[in-house]
């Protein structure tokens, strides 16, 4: 697997023939090692130079390749091999910041030593990587081992040795010099700081950007305009985009009560799709101070900010209250969180919780496992809107300095299978701090917090455009307003998405309650239903099919809800016949299984189904195919328990359009089946 991993980048390795192939050998034991960072399979290890080149991404810092723990002129790792060879190569991959290599010697299998490689001027070469092949006339020796020295003194910023081979011909181990991965995690710009109107000279940070990317929430520790004053450790604050071109930010001001006390640290975790809900740090108690029991909720009202109420999850602990974080997924049904906890892999982890069926309480946490979280701290986890990219900080994967951030990807519905996590590279991790990560729907832009160039010398908040390669899976966002059908005024309401092909509910959204607008973030790959629900009344579902869309968009589509009454009649846009027939299509069913349970939540209801084609075609076909397809629809819901006698239908062709016929966009809308309630 390893092999096929390697081959696929372009990195050759072989010698040509089968035969000439096994007598090419890598390292399978270290012997010995000057230093070291960690151990055994962790991160950054010595055993990392055993086997094959396999560090990725290639010219950024690895997990898989060994960094010595020290900075001197005699740092040394010796291997051995799994056989001996009567050597004519000896290959050293340096897959970060090569030169440091100043003495190779084979060591022979009685355990001398032959010196074949000497570099009286280490020092940085100016290249992010190399393979160094080092060839000599073969000795009367079989070559057993090599032992490599390394000024790393030389040559600044950490030194990688990905691996360590030989072999008894002198063409070359790797047949090409590694190039630059396609793939890698990169940046087309180096940060930017949002200024001072974001910045102050006081630490800002957890960074918290909409999805909408136009509004960016943020913590302040210990400023004067804080709630409580400067003794008030931190308040959370927010500014909106003033323009989204050149992507300038307005004066930042202070969110204000209830969220901000005067008394205890106040942060954001967390800012729902539509932008309608924050979940904070802390459960509230009345007198305005807080508990380290888990977040809360906290809901914008016509008058602002409501009071935030405790989120209650099963078995919810952390063993170490003063630190953790939280972050909502867009689709409001996943929730991540880095606790202590005692079934951890050590010290703070990343775990997820799910949104149970009542819609009101939180499942058990799941520890995401071993691959994303080590025996040090993973924390700051933000889920990026496809619901599959995780981005987070590490104390445990190594990189640049104490915590470095990097991202994985969920390879299952598991949460606990993640893709290696790899490190975000040198422009956004550095020596100093970085971390709180956080990207918008679109993907363009990442805004994170690190102590670099910040104002005053404290930490700040800065913007990294992202290549198209590091962007998220690709998202639409989908806008509009909630209005009554009849009298088109806005709506509360909460907006429900599904998979219109296995039914499964796949996300919730809360309606502004002042304007009924809503925002929903839907992953491509998928054919979406959508609704609103609001007591009294009957929702109008939509659809959108992502299935194969490639970039980020965004639509506006309004919805409306049709007030539950006699005479009353509802679109059923979900249904789907194909062209001509009056099959339903396997999309349709939940749209009316829907159906099917407000018939059985109010068994007094009757109905009656309404067909209706265009004007194409021979009217009377037309006529016919309208009351065949409103036929089916009553034969499905009868199917599922739905008394006949309830139900009457009618067919009219093409007697009572809705749009023109013009053209295609408009002649679709009057290819529709509805319902009317004839009794309540």
């Amino acid at each position: 697997m390893m092999r096929k991993l390697f081959l696929s980048l372009g990195l050759l390795i072989g010698m040509g023939s089968a035969t000439q192939a096994q007598h090419a050998v890598w390292a399978a034991k270290v012997v010995a090692v000057s230093s070291q960072r960690s151990s055994g399979k962790e991160a950054f290890s010595p055993e990392k130079v055993l086997g094959e080149p396999n560090a990725l991404p290639l010219g950024q810092i690895s997990n898989e390749a060994w960094i010595p723990k020290k900075e001197g002129k005699d740092e040394f790792i010796e291997v051995r091999f799994s056989k001996s060879l009567v050597a004519k190569q000896v290959t050293v991959v340096e897959n970060f910041n090569p030169g440091s290599v100043t003495k190779i010697e084979l060591v022979d299998t009685r355990g001398g030593k032959h010196q074949v490689y000497e570099n009286n001027k280490p020092g940085t070469l100016g290249e992010a990587f190399r393979s160094l092949q080092v060839t000599f006339s073969p000795g009367t020796y079989r070559t057993i081992g090599v032992v490599v020295t390394m000024n790393t003194k030389e040559v600044n910023g950490v030194n990688q040795i990905d691996a360590i081979g030989i072999a008894d011909v002198a063409e070359t181990m790797v047949k090409q010099q590694f190039k630059a991965d396609p793939n890698a995690a990169k940046f087309d710009s180096t940060m930017v700081n949002l200024g001072p109107n974001v910045n102050s000279k006081y630490v800002d940070t957890h960074p918290i950007i909409s999805p909408d990317g136009r509004t960016l929430y943020f913590a302040r520790q210990e400023s004067p305009q804080n709630t409580g004053g400067a003794s008030d450790a931190q308040d959370v604050w927010y500014a909106t985009l003033n323009n989204a071109n050149t992507k300038a930010w307005n004066p930042a001001k202070n969110l204000g009560g209830p969220i901000n006390t005067p008394k205890d640290p106040n942060g954001v975790a967390a800012v729902s799709a539509n932008g309608q809900q924050l979940l904070v740090i802390g459960v509230y108690r009345p007198d305005g101070t807080l508990e380290p029991k888990g977040p809360s909720t906290s809901r914008r009202t016509v008058t602002g900010w409501s009071k935030p109420v405790p989120v209650v999850i099963e078995d919810y602990y952390n063993d170490d209250p003063e630190n953790v974080d939280y972050c909502l997924g867009t689709s409001g049904k996943v929730m991540l969180m880095a606790v202590q906890r005692k079934d951890g892999q050590g010290s703070q982890d990343i775990y997820v919780s799910f949104l149970n069926e009542d819609g009101k309480t939180w499942s058990r946490p799941r520890n995401l496992g071993p691959t994303v979280n080590t025996k040090k701290a993973e924390f700051a986890p933000f889920l990026a809107a496809d619901g599959k990219t995780l981005y987070f900080a590490s104390e445990g994967h190594g990189g640049y300095g104490k915590s470095d951030i990097f991202y994985s990807k969920r390879l299952d519905e598991s949460w606990t299978k993640w893709s290696p996590p790899r490190n975000l590279g040198p422009n956004v991790n550095s020596p100093d701090f970085d971390a709180y990560y956080t990207v918008s729907a679109a993907g363009e832009d990442a805004y994170l917090v690190s102590a670099r160039n910040g104002i005053g010398g404290s930490k700040d908040i800065f913007r990294i455009a992202l290549t198209p390669r590091f962007k998220p899976e690709t998202v639409t966002l989908v806008r509009g307003q909630v209005l009554d059908a009849v009298t088109k005024k806005p709506i509360a309401a909460v907006i429900h998405y599904e998979n219109l092909l296995t039914g499964e509910e796949l996300g919730v959204a809360e309606v502004n309650p002042q304007d009924g607008s809503y925002t929903i973030v839907l992953p491509s790959g998928v054919q979406y239903g959508y609704r609103a629900e609001a007591t009294n009344y009957l929702a109008e579902s939509d659809n959108l099919d992502v299935t194969d869309r490639q970039n980020y968009s965004e639509v506006t589509q309004d919805l409306f809800l049709v007030p539950f009454a006699v005479g009353s009649t509802i679109k059923l846009n979900n249904i789907f016949f194909a062209q001509s027939k009056y099959y339903l299509r396997e999309n349709s069913y939940p749209e009316l299984l829907r159906l099917v349970r407000i018939l059985k939540d109010y068994p007094e209801v009757e109905i009656k189904v309404e067909g209706h084609t265009d004007n194409q075609g021979d009217p009377a076909l037309n006529l016919k195919l309208s009351q065949d397809r409103v036929n089916e629809v009553k034969k499905y819901l009868v199917s599922k328990g739905i008394a006949g006698a309830r139900i009457t239908t009618e067919g009219y062709g093409d007697t009572k359009p809705i749009a023109s016929n013009d053209d295609e966009e408009t002649r679709k809308l009057n290819r529709r089946v509805e319902f009317r309630v004839t009794k309540k």
